[in-house]
């Protein structure tokens, strides 16, 4: 049975087909470490934007004293308790720019945090595609062993009847171990990819689906990328900072109140002896206006608009990188579709080629070593086929690791 991915605004440009796996989901690909990792990331951004959203709110301020004291040989006791607060309630809009800010930094944090998550993932799908790849690869090169252990026995048998000199024997002896040789490098490059699969999925790369990515188009992959949502809310938060500094030293009209208690006993004036216990209750509350003169006031505001201009300028700059990487990738699509083509033409000369030597191998014109060496050519043109195919993906996956959607 055959499932596709429920990607949102993904789903529109890639057909992403796994098979004989329903519930396989793109972050299945990461291990429960790091999925955990990046769940932690999402609670603490939250609550950064929760206490950013509400960091206008003065905190109330509670206080109690107990003290003991004999400074004329009578001890006295006084305790004194109070509650007060200062707060904010006008400062030309600063609340209301502070407000939208919080929750602007959530979404450029959230979309960041959105952005190395689907790198991991890409990473561990690139990982999964180059193992299957160097499958193929290994494939591929003991066939081609195969042809050279055929060579070198054609050539030594011309060489005992004296066909070929030593130097034909001996190229095709160092041709072999050329083969072999290249043979345990593909070996030991898939451990290296094995080893770092599994350093970030839990998954089996034997028996794990790999998605089937499609061609996407240009105004799809600029109008979903993540990279310039990115930044265009980070342009979105550092307007709103460039406010919220400015009003920072604008006048602000802030609400006080307090309420104290205070009681005490034996208290005693001089050294007359006589003590006075009491106790005390009363509140005040009014209006504040404050207005800040500091030296940086210009400064710090001229600083937050270069941010906000900055951020602009990385945006178009995002832009042409991205356009960039896209006509790159495109390019490349390009060029290994004409390899398939090529190999595919490749694939049908040597099919003629191997019908036309098993009539002459019947015939006693070709050998079996002929008959052979041909059957692995035809074999080996078609695992070129297949590892043209991954190099495709492996470059789709450039642009699909800067796509935004549902992880």
């Amino acid at each position: 049975m055959r499932a596709s991915f429920a990607l949102i605004t993904l789903s529109l440009l890639y057909n992403v087909a796994i098979a004989d796996d329903e519930n396989l989901s793109l972050e299945s690909y990461l291990s429960t470490l790091k999925r955990d990792n990046f769940a932690l990331d999402y609670t603490k951004t939250k609550e950064e934007s929760l206490k950013l959203r509400d960091s206008w709110i003065s905190p109330v301020q509670m206080s109690y004293s107990y003290q003991k004291s004999s400074p004329y040989d009578n001890e006295q006791t006084s305790m004194n308790a109070a509650i007060s607060i200062d707060q904010p309630i006008f400062r030309f809009g600063g609340i209301y720019f502070g407000i939208k800010y919080s929750k602007l930094s959530y979404d450029t944090n959230t979309l960041s945090i959105n952005r190395q998550k689907r790198a991991l993932i890409k990473q561990a799908v690139s990982l999964l595609m180059k193992i299957k790849r160097s499958e193929l690869q290994i494939q591929k090169q003991n066939f081609q062993i195969a042809n050279s252990k055929i060579n070198l026995k054609q050539k030594r048998q011309q060489y005992i009847n004296g066909q070929l000199d030593s130097g034909f024997l001996n190229n095709a002896i160092i041709q072999k171990n050329i083969v072999i040789q290249a043979l345990y490098d593909l070996q030991t490059a898939k451990e290296s990819l094995v080893s770092s699969f599994e350093s970030i999925s839990d998954n089996d790369y034997k028996t794990t689906a790999i998605p089937y990515l499609k061609y996407l188009k240009k105004d799809e992959f600029l109008e979903h990328n993540i990279d310039i949502k990115l930044q265009k809310s980070t342009i979105e938060r550092n307007y709103y900072q460039k406010n919220v500094t400015m009003a920072k030293y604008f006048p602000t009209i802030s609400l006080n109140g307090s309420y104290k208690w205070d009681r005490s006993e034996n208290f005693q004036f001089g050294n007359t002896g006589a003590g006075y216990s009491g106790e005390t209750r009363y509140y005040s509350y009014g209006l504040r206006a404050s207005m800040p003169l500091n030296i940086n006031t210009f400064r710090d505001i001229e600083s937050s608009r270069v941010d906000l201009l900055k951020s602009k300028i990385d945006l178009q700059d995002s832009k042409r990188e991205l356009n960039a990487l896209f006509e790159k990738v495109s390019h490349n699509l390009k060029n290994i579709d004409k390899k398939i083509a090529l190999a595919r033409e490749n694939l049908q000369l040597y099919e003629t080629l191997l019908h036309d030597t098993q009539v002459l191998y019947k015939s006693g014109y070709k050998t079996e070593y002929d008959l052979e060496s041909m059957k692995n050519s035809l074999e080996i043109e078609k695992i070129n086929i297949k590892i043209y195919d991954y190099d495709k993906q492996l470059e789709l996956l450039e642009l699909y690791e800067k796509v935004s959607g549902e992880v």
